[in-house]
């Protein structure tokens, strides 16, 4: 391993921390999986229970207000117990949410599924609280949006395999043709539980430091004049309003991928039959072949890995340039892509939806990392107000399902563009919120920029 990548590990006394970071990341793609998951589940209540799409969207609003309830307490937990404390508690409570499905499949009711899409959500807010700010502080500053990107890139693994998952269990049909999905929901659930179960058992025997954040603003001291409050910062603040409008726009795009697959392609020609798995192509109302479900959520794996590409290559551009400009330009990118998928402009359109993905792929950890930046021991506290403006990926994705409702689901782009343009517009802002250069850049003191580079 050369020297400029030992160097992302590498803390101020020499302490390398390669094997807890890879540790931690393993955290991601649990959650990947389980959100992967989630948005295939929409797609078959709405078969089953005969939803429409701004119902079906219920399953995105208890996901997020899982989150939006336990942020704080999760925050708060991280500070008392220490990241390990606080990564325990909540790979319990995802546990628990996992094997709440095994009754919920007997009670074959819409809210049961729901109760464990909401626990199995709380237990992942205290490992996105945690994890999250967690990997900032791996290692030197100046690469913390990498080291983010680079965690988060197991997250779009996960994704990948979640949607495959959910497409075996989900959209399973028996031999007469009848849908088995409701009765072996549960089995890939029970399955996360087994595998958090031995997680935790490994984290509570693992070296897991509790490292404290740098604190460029003086927030931990009590200098006279300096602000201790987090709320006083405004690139914090518009973080948590950044994120908000990003995971609204993931939500609705995640959730309704589906559904615009099976609705918004053009025509297939029949000659695709000849090299396509029989099931993934079916004949519509119009006559015509299109997409089925089961192909749609093979397709949306396929989405997740034009995101897992772009983590990773995102990951090794943010070393290079500014994270902030990184990312008010994969805002407009994709301001761009909702906007001709908004146009219905045929397979362009298609293109343009996991071109979509790819352009989403930086936004959540760069967020992150620019929000919490230079706060110190308050990186916890702040980290939990991030978390909870997950709570956008209940509220709009409905608004979105409205007007797909009304029009068709191309038109519910509309939505996610212009949360786009707000993520750009922080990006590209930045600096200013910051009064910092980049990540990289200028240090601040007691308020005031210091033009001293950090090192």
């Amino acid at each position: 391993m050369n020297q400029n990548k030992k160097s992302l590990f590498v803390t101020a006394d020499g302490t390398n921390l390669a094997f807890t970071f890879i540790l931690v990341s393993s955290l991601f793609l649990l959650w990947g999986f389980c959100n992967g998951m989630i948005d295939v589940m929409d797609k078959h209540f709405q078969e089953e229970l005969h939803l429409t799409l701004a119902q079906s969207a219920n399953v995105q609003w208890a996901h997020y207000l899982g989150y939006f309830l336990m942020a704080l307490p999760a925050g708060w937990m991280a500070t008392k117990l220490g990241y390990k404390g606080g990564i325990i508690a909540g790979l319990l409570m995802v546990a628990a949410g996992g094997l709440w499905f095994i009754p919920a499949t007997h009670i074959a009711q819409f809210w049961a599924f729901l109760v464990g899409v909401c626990f199995i959500a709380a237990g992942l807010t205290f490992l996105e609280t945690i994890a999250n700010p967690y990997t900032t502080v791996l290692g030197p500053t100046q690469f913390a949006a990498t080291r983010i990107n680079l965690a988060q890139s197991c997250n779009g693994i996960g994704w990948i395999f979640g949607p495959i998952a959910g497409s075996m269990f989900f959209y399973g049909k028996d031999a007469a043709g009848k849908s088995t999905g409701t009765e072996t929901l549960w089995i890939p659930y029970a399955g996360v539980a087994v595998v958090v179960i031995i997680l935790a058992v490994i984290f509570y025997f693992a070296d897991v430091p509790d490292i404290k954040a740098e604190d460029d603003y003086h927030l931990d001291e009590a200098t006279p004049g300096a602000s201790r409050s987090i709320w006083t910062h405004p690139h914090f603040v518009m973080a948590v309003a950044a994120q908000f409008f990003y995971i609204a726009a993931q939500a609705g795009i995640f959730a309704f991928f589906i559904n615009y697959m099976t609705s918004q392609t053009p025509g297939i020609p029949e000659s695709w039959n000849s090299f396509l798995r029989a099931g993934w192509l079916e004949t519509g109302a119009d006559g015509v072949l299109h997409i089925s479900n089961a192909f749609a959520s093979i397709l949306a794996s396929g989405g997740f890995v034009c995101f897992l590409l772009g983590r990773f290559t995102g990951a090794a551009l943010l070393k290079k340039f500014s994270a902030h400009r990184m990312l008010g330009l994969y805002g407009i990118l994709n301001v761009v892509a909702c906007l001709l998928i908004f146009a219905k402009l045929g397979w362009v359109s298609v293109a343009c939806v996991f071109m979509s993905y790819f352009f989403m792929s930086i936004m959540f950890p760069t967020i992150f990392a620019l929000g919490i930046f230079g706060l110190g021991a308050r990186a916890k506290k702040a980290s939990s107000f991030i978390v909870m403006a997950i709570m956008g990926g209940a509220i709009l994705p409905k608004l979105m399902g409205s007007i797909a409702d009304k029009t068709d689901i191309s038109r519910g782009f509309i939505v996610p563009a212009f949360c786009f343009a707000f993520v750009a517009f922080y990006g590209f802002n930045w600096s200013r919120f910051s009064r910092a250069e980049s990540l990289n850049g200028t240090k601040i003191v007691g308020g005031i920029e210091n033009p001293s580079p950090k090192q």
